[in-house]
């Protein structure tokens, strides 16, 4: 078994591109299969090695490695190659006409009631006629024959598939410049490279009609090949994900603060009836199995991804975050704060709340309370005790409680309504911190 991820280096990889490229993974390595990363990057023009070198490290954040890598744009020679047999066999034919003609074909034919499909009229040229328009300096690009006829399979996610050829135009599959599309450079080496088992979206399906025929023509038998159309992705409402969510970037999320293995599991999960768990790729394979994907449109909801991602937080040990951390952060002070965070971005701001200086509000009608706490704010050294024993002594001489009581001191203290335990946090804040706070919010 051996599977691909081919993503295009023009720019960063998004949530639907994290997603096929889990799915790939997992399914290899369940099944002992290998993992070939290849980079479609023919458009010379849009392709940048800075993106190419982007997706690299976003899929090793998200835990995945690769047994080859290969950049098609090294293996133009093995293009031509497969082009100058499809043309000896009849099926890759010059054309001729510009985008202004092919737009009134189709009008034409739409006016007609047909189907705006190219007539082939490239087809009847002579040799004599393509010679002589090659002669005036005009370049042909290159249409694939197809065959005429239905193309079907059994897809391990939508179940049978079937795609009636004749319903479409040949494809282009090489551009007047010379250079070769994606539909022609990824059958040559899926066939060239052994690959076995096709994960890709389901926006695909037609696609993998052509390129069957394609695969056959070029000598390849198509029942080697296994495909897994993925249902695509909407948001939380059922619109396209593209329009949102779809097209916000690893890199993006990274900097927000989302643990991939919150990211991977809720991925690896979507669109099946499997509860998510957050989890990186090597912990998820054993159990992966593409069948479980549902037929149905898998929906994009940030609060579930959210929930993962507070889970993976709250139940990270220290030494897995240390080097993520602000500076002088120790295990104390994580182990009381990471119950309280969303996302990892959020440990600076409690780490300037316990060590560094922050300026909590001014609590207006609350400066005879705060003078009070200030007085009975005890002696160090302070415990996980000390909160209790001051609360408490409060009570007593204010007749304070609850609410009243404990929301202006947390307030004072770490300038937030909700927080980690204060019993926990009191004695990192420590009592030169707390005294200068409950001034500043009594207003003094």
């Amino acid at each position: 078994m051996k599977l691909r991820f081919a993503p295009s280096p023009t720019g960063l990889l998004h949530v639907g591109n994290a997603r096929v490229a889990i799915a790939n993974w997992l399914h290899a390595r369940r099944h002992g299969g290998a993992f070939l990363l290849r980079l479609d990057d023919t458009d010379l023009e849009r392709s940048k090695p800075e993106f190419a070198a982007a997706i690299e490290e976003d899929l090793r954040w998200l835990g995945l490695d690769w047994d080859e890598r290969v950049a098609q744009s090294d293996r133009l020679d093995r293009y031509a190659a497969a082009a100058e047999r499809l043309k000896a066999a009849g099926r890759l034919y010059p054309c001729f006409e510009t985008e202004e003609e092919l737009a009134y074909k189709r009008e034409r034919r739409r006016r007609e009631g047909k189907p705006p499909l190219y007539d082939r009229e490239a087809l009847r040229m002579t040799p004599e006629q393509v010679e002589r328009a090659i002669a005036n300096g005009k370049q042909p690009y290159w249409r694939f024959k197809l065959s005429m006829r239905p193309v079907g399979w059994r897809d391990l996610v939508l179940g049978e598939r079937n795609v009636k050829l004749s319903a479409i135009s040949d494809p282009v599959l090489i551009r007047a410049d010379g250079s070769p599309l994606y539909t022609f450079t990824s059958v040559v080496d899926d066939l060239e490279m052994g690959i076995t088992h096709i994960v890709r979206g389901e926006d695909h399906v037609t696609n993998t009609g052509i390129q069957l025929d394609l695969y056959e023509a070029l000598g390849g038998n198509p029942a080697r090949l296994a495909f897994a159309h993925l249902p695509l992705l909407t948001d939380e409402e059922g619109g396209a994900l593209s329009k949102r969510l779809g097209s916000i970037s690893l890199r993006h999320l990274r900097k927000d603060g989302i643990e991939p293995a919150a990211l991977v599991g809720y991925l690896a999960a979507l669109g099946t009836s499997a509860d998510p768990v957050p989890g990186m790729p090597r912990d998820l394979a054993p159990a992966y199995d593409i069948p479980r994907v549902s037929h149905a449109t898998a929906r994009f909801d940030t609060r579930h991804m959210l929930a993962l991602n507070r889970r993976v937080l709250h139940e990270a040990p220290f030494d897995t975050v240390r080097d993520r951390l602000p500076e002088g952060a120790d295990e104390t002070w994580w182990l009381a704060v990471r119950g309280n965070l969303d996302l990892m971005r959020e440990a600076r701001h409690w780490f300037d709340i316990v060590r560094g200086t922050i300026v909590p509000p001014v609590l207006e009608g609350e400066g005879a309370f705060l003078h009070a706490a200030l007085e009975a704010l005890p002696p160090e050294p302070w415990d996980s005790a000390t909160w209790a024993a001051w609360t408490g002594a409060l009570k007593e001489a204010t007749g304070r409680k609850g609410k009243a009581l404990f929301l202006p001191l947390r307030l004072a203290l770490t300038g937030e309504e909700h927080g980690p335990d204060l019993a926990t946090l009191l004695p990192l804040i420590g009592r030169e911190r707390a005294a200068f706070r409950l001034r500043l919010s009594a207003g003094a």
